[in-house]
């Protein structure tokens, strides 16, 4: 099936289940060599820069550590949240139409189902990253993260974009 300009409307999707993979690929890659290579669990806080640390935060609930759980039917609950999600958001990445969306929803994907492998092997999620400032001798944290929350964030700003200034996309399923 082609579009008006000539390209094939399979072009959008293929761009989308690349991310999705990339993303993926990059995450549990990181997130490996941290753990298995770097051996930063047996690490204290590693100063990359002054604004930026590696540290190991195991999170047990969802994004941006809200609602802790480790209570295993909470994590099944979780786990299957996250699986009609990711059939949504494949669903909706199918039916769009727009290179930008479509992406952003295969980096939401990519990112939710790295997420969703950490939880499933680790019974939590791996996050490693954090970025701090001091003002006035107060230490300000953000929140500890990884690869696929970064790609998560990026497709939704994305999807906001795409939504205000952008061509509209085809709704959500």
């Amino acid at each position: 099936m082609e579009s008006a300009g000539g390209q094939s409307l399979k072009s959008p999707l293929r761009a989308g289940i690349l991310a999705a993979v990339v993303t993926l690929v990059a995450d549990q890659a990181s997130k490996w060599w941290l753990l298995h290579v770097f051996d930063i669990a047996h690490r204290d806080p590693v100063r990359v820069t002054p604004f930026f640390d590696l540290v190991l935060a195991w999170n047990i609930g969802i994004s941006f550590g809200w609602f802790q759980s480790d209570n295993p039917t909470a994590q099944m609950a979780l786990m299957v949240v996250k699986g009609v999600a990711v059939v949504a958001l494949g669903i909706w990445m199918a039916r769009s139409r727009t290179l930008m969306a479509t992406v952003a929803l295969g980096l939401i994907i990519g990112g939710a189902i790295g997420n969703a492998i950490d939880r499933f092997v680790y019974g939590a999620v791996v996050d490693f990253a954090l970025f701090h400032v001091q003002i006035g001798g107060k230490d300000i944290n953000w929140y500890v993260f990884n690869l696929a929350d970064v790609a998560i964030v990026a497709g939704v700003i994305a999807l906001l974009y795409e939504s205000f200034l952008g061509q509209p996309a085809v709704k959500a399923p």
